[in-house]
């Protein structure tokens, strides 16, 4: 199973939402799941993670979910390829179990050229790092993924699922 996830913040509680699908060109998933907690920390920067980890820990673990790989909205590295973001504290949360692909959207400063990933037609590229799961085929599989925009079709769905039923 590869599952997407994304957190969405209201005022003193956070809502993960989470997209499963078994082939990286599905169009469906095969289930969502929503899972409500406190916000643990308020915003840092850089030390994004200490705020939304404690969401999706808890979203894998009420859902008693095991994927082979978990897709963020965010950076496995923050600079590529050694500074510690989400992605990677994640990564480390599940023992190197499970392989995470970090897609963000906007660039982190320094990032490297070869983490972007341009996809139908857009200029603005993709983010994408990863960890358990070498860059190129992180990036090989993010690019497969359904969808004829920039962002993929099931990412898409994983941030409507974290905003859904409040």
């Amino acid at each position: 199973m590869i599952l997407a996830v994304d957190v969405h913040y209201r005022e003193t509680t956070a809502q993960a939402g989470g997209v499963a699908f078994d082939e990286w060109t599905a169009a469906e998933p095969a289930a969502c799941f929503r899972t409500r907690t406190p916000i643990a920390n308020d915003y840092r920067p850089g030390a994004f993670y200490r705020r939304e980890l404690p969401c999706i820990l808890a979203l894998l673990r009420e859902h008693h979910l095991q994927p082979e790989t978990i897709l963020i909205d965010g950076f496995v590295y923050l600079d590529g390829d050694s500074r510690p973001g989400l992605g990677r504290h994640l990564y480390d949360a599940l023992d190197g179990s499970t392989a995470v692909i970090g897609v963000a959207k906007r660039p982190f400063h320094g990032i490297p050229e070869r983490h972007q990933l341009r996809r139908g037609g857009s200029l603005r590229p993709l983010y994408v790092t990863s960890a358990g799961i070498p860059l190129e085929i992180a990036r090989r599989r993010v690019e497969a993924m359904h969808g004829p925009y920039r962002l993929p079709t099931l990412l898409k769905l994983a941030d409507r699922e974290s905003r859904e039923r409040w």
